[in-house]
C-alpha cells in the first residue's frame, strides 16, 4: 500500500544551497542578495546559475545590467546575516554597512567578494532565461577563491570547517554528516 498525498505543482526540491550573491554597477554601491535557487550546470567549462525574481529585486537590475556577480558561500555562523540579506532591499540600505560584512575586490569582475564567506565564485553572465517569476542567470565561472584555513592537507575544501548550510521551505538547515564518498558503492562490491 502506497501512503502518498498528491499536491499541486510547486518547487519541492530540497535542500538547496543558501548563498549570498553580490552585485553592483561600476562606480555604484554593491548589493548582497540571498539566493537559494543556484547550482552547477556544467563541469567543463564550469558554468553555474542563479535564479532571481525579476520584479522588485534590486540585485536583479544590477546583475542584468552589469553581466557580473559573485556567489559567496557562507558558514553556519552567518545564517542570521543570510536571512537579513534575503529580507531587506538593497535599494533602501547598504547591506555591507548594515551587516558589518567586508567587501573585497575580485580578480576578474567589478563586483566585490564577501571576505567573511570562505568560498567565493566570480561569475560572468553568458545567458539570461526569462521563465516567469524568475530570470535564470547562466554564468561562466571565472575564478574561485578559498580561505586557506578551510582547505585540507590535499588543498581540497573541508566541509567540516566550512559548515555550509541549506535552505528547506521556510527553514535553514546545517548540512549533515558524511554518508559516503563519490564512487564508494562500487568499491564495496
Amino acid at each position: 500500500m502506497i501512503n502518498k498525498i498528491t499536491k499541486g505543482p510547486t518547487t519541492a526540491l530540497f535542500p538547496v544551497p543558501a548563498v549570498l550573491v553580490t552585485s553592483c554597477l561600476e562606480g555604484g554601491e554593491p548589493d548582497i542578495i540571498t539566493i537559494a535557487w543556484t547550482g552547477t550546470m556544467n563541469s567543463n567549462p564550469p558554468i553555474v546559475y542563479i535564479s532571481v525574481r525579476s520584479r522588485g529585486r534590486h540585485s536583479h537590475h544590477l546583475i542584468k545590467k552589469s553581466g557580473q556577480f559573485v556567489i559567496n558561500i557562507p558558514t553556519a555562523e552567518l545564517v542570521s546575516v543570510v536571512d537579513y540579506c534575503g529580507n531587506t532591499s538593497g535599494k533602501e540600505v547598504n547591506k555591507f554597512k548594515e551587516t558589518g560584512l567586508t567587501p573585497v575586490p575580485a580578480s576578474h569582475v567589478q563586483v566585490p567578494l564577501v571576505a567573511e564567506c570562505p568560498v567565493n565564485v566570480e561569475c560572468r553572465v553568458r545567458e539570461v532565461l526569462s521563465l516567469g517569476s524568475h530570470d535564470v542567470f547562466i554564468a561562466d565561472v571565472l575564478a574561485v577563491h578559498y580561505d586557506k584555513d578551510i582547505l585540507d592537507q590535499r588543498g581540497q575544501p573541508d566541509y567540516e570547517r566550512i559548515k555550509p548550510f541549506s535552505y528547506c521551505p521556510r527553514e535553514y538547515r546545517l548540512v549533515g554528516k558524511k554518508l559516503g564518498y563519490y564512487g564508494y558503492s562500487r568499491k564495496e562490491k
